[in-house]
Formats: C-alpha cells, sequence, structure tokens
C-alpha cells in the first residue's frame, strides 16, 4: 500500500474512478481529458503508478479499486496524524479547531465519536 499522500490531481483523478467503477479504462481516458486537459499517455501513467500503489486494478480495459475511498482517507488521516502531530488526535483536532470554529453539529459528532471510542 502507499506510504505517502495522493497529490491534488492523482486525488481528482482517483475520485473519478471510485465514483465511476467500475469504468473502462477507454472511457477514463476521455473523462481525464475533458477534465484535466490530459493526453492518453497520461491518464495511463497515473493509473498505472496508482495500481502499482495497490490502489486500483485494471484488467482486461477495465478499472477497479482495490483500496475504497474510505479506506483510503482512514489511511490518509492515520498518516497525518501521525506525521504531523506526533500520534495525537487531540493534537490534531486542536490544530483545526483553532483555525476555524466547529459547529454545534461537529462538536456533537466528536462526542459522539468520543462516546463511541470509550465504549470499546
Amino acid at each position: 500500500m502507499r506510504n505517502s499522500m495522493l497529490s491534488e490531481s492523482e486525488m481528482a483523478f482517483a475520485r473519478i474512478i471510485w465514483d465511476n467503477e467500475p469504468i473502462r479504462s477507454g472511457e477514463l481516458v476521455r473523462i481525464c481529458n475533458e477534465t484535466f486537459g490530459w493526453k492518453k499517455s497520461t491518464t495511463y501513467t497515473v493509473l498505472k503508478n496508482l495500481c502499482n500503489e495497490g490502489i486500483f486494478q485494471n484488467e482486461n480495459a477495465v478499472v477497479v479499486s482495490k483500496m475504497s475511498k474510505e479506506q483510503y482517507l482512514e489511511q490518509e488521516s492515520t498518516q497525518i496524524v501521525n506525521n504531523r502531530f506526533d500520534g495525537s488526535i487531540s493534537k490534531f483536532v486542536t490544530a483545526f479547531a483553532k483555525r476555524k470554529k466547529l459547529s454545534e453539529k461537529q462538536i456533537e459528532e466528536l462526542k459522539k465519536i468520543i462516546e463511541d471510542c470509550e465504549e470499546s
């Protein structure tokens, strides 16, 4: 699995696959040309790289995910917390909350997550 986060362009590309899978590689080329202005070779290079990372699979010209969007985001979130906040979720939330006021809904969601963790 990937040890680094997807770049912005890779993430936009990945979302196309996740939102349309299974998707034929020719259709993916067409969408990437319309969306990003990419040539066929660029699309196939990015696809090959992400397949090599274990995120997607391209068999018989049909692209599917080997890692769901949710699985990828969980992995990326863990990396961010570990690499930038010394593994501390509280440091991460504090840094986020200082820059953006949390809504009541977000606060309630965080409380629920904490309660669920306490019960586990």
